[in-house]
């Protein structure tokens, strides 16, 4: 081959990856905007969790992990549940849906490389991805979870410094959240504080489509950042939408004051972006 030839089959060469990358992320990014999921395995967890930092108090609750080969998809239970009865347009009184009310609203969906996440802010649903990044140390230290022989690892992810423990006899690098990239489904992961404590309780074969995977197609997209920027402002988005609706200054000025309250004593699970 003379130089030139050499040059242009380089060329052409590099061209045609990113046309492949940039093909294969179009496909990524359609799959998790759309509302179904194809679920070959699921698993259970139960959250412990303290979303107060001035109380003691911990909450529980369930969520569900959907696998298949190429990624998963996590959702708090209620939501689940609340999510395939809107798809079949159900409507419950206001009692009966106040019981899949819930503190985690979002959806996430994982691949080796990127998080899909959609939640709501200001009851408006967006959608924002960020890269899949979580470095893990492995400890060489055993225990058993749900009958399951597991090993230790630990990250720091988010602002707070995580121990797991996962299994390599179910051979999917997933788990509860955001967290994966382990040689094994995590069984179970907690931080420091022990302020939210994700443990496995159900691990089984399901082979059917989720029809309500995620509800919310027309999320607005934007950035992580920008998200963090609207919690930021949530006391004021909020008492917008109020605004609307109150009339009575007063009225006003104690849901303000609630809110306000709220804001400063909230604990999340991520206490910083990355």
């Amino acid at each position: 081959m003379t130089v030139i030839t050499l040059t242009v089959f380089f060329l052409i060469r590099n061209y045609m990856k990113k046309i492949i990358l940039l093909i294969n992320l179009l496909i990524v990014t359609s799959f998790f905007s759309q509302k179904k999921f194809d679920v070959v395995y699921e698993a259970d967890y139960k959250l412990n969790y303290k979303l107060s930092k001035s109380s003691t108090y911990k909450k529980t609750t369930t969520f569900a992990l959907l696998i298949n080969q190429d990624a998963s998809f996590f959702k708090n239970m209620n939501k689940y549940i609340a999510d395939s009865l809107e798809f079949e347009k159900v409507h419950l009184p206001l009692n009966e849906s106040m019981k899949y009310v819930t503190d985690f609203r979002e959806t996430i969906g994982t691949t080796s490389a990127k998080l899909y996440v959609t939640t709501e802010v200001n009851y408006a649903d967006y959608s924002y991805d960020e890269p899949n990044s979580i470095v893990w140390k492995t400890k060489n230290e055993f225990k058993t979870v749900l009958g399951f022989k597991c090993q230790k690892a630990e990250t720091t992810k988010y602002g707070r410094t995580w121990t797991a423990w996962f299994t390599t006899d179910i051979p999917f690098q997933y788990g509860p959240y955001k967290f994966n990239g382990l040689p094994g489904l995590i069984t179970e992961i907690y931080d420091s504080k022990d302020e939210y404590h994700y443990t496995l309780y159900s691990f089984r074969k399901r082979k059917y489509t989720c029809k309500s995977a995620n509800v919310a197609t027309n999320a607005k997209h934007t950035t992580k950042e920008k998200i963090w920027e609207l919690l930021k402002n949530k006391v004021a988005g909020r008492m917008q939408v109020h605004e609307q609706f109150i009339e009575n200054k007063e009225d006003l000025e104690m849901i303000r004051r609630n809110a306000e309250t709220a804001a400063k004593d909230y604990n999340p699970i991520e206490l910083s972006i990355y």
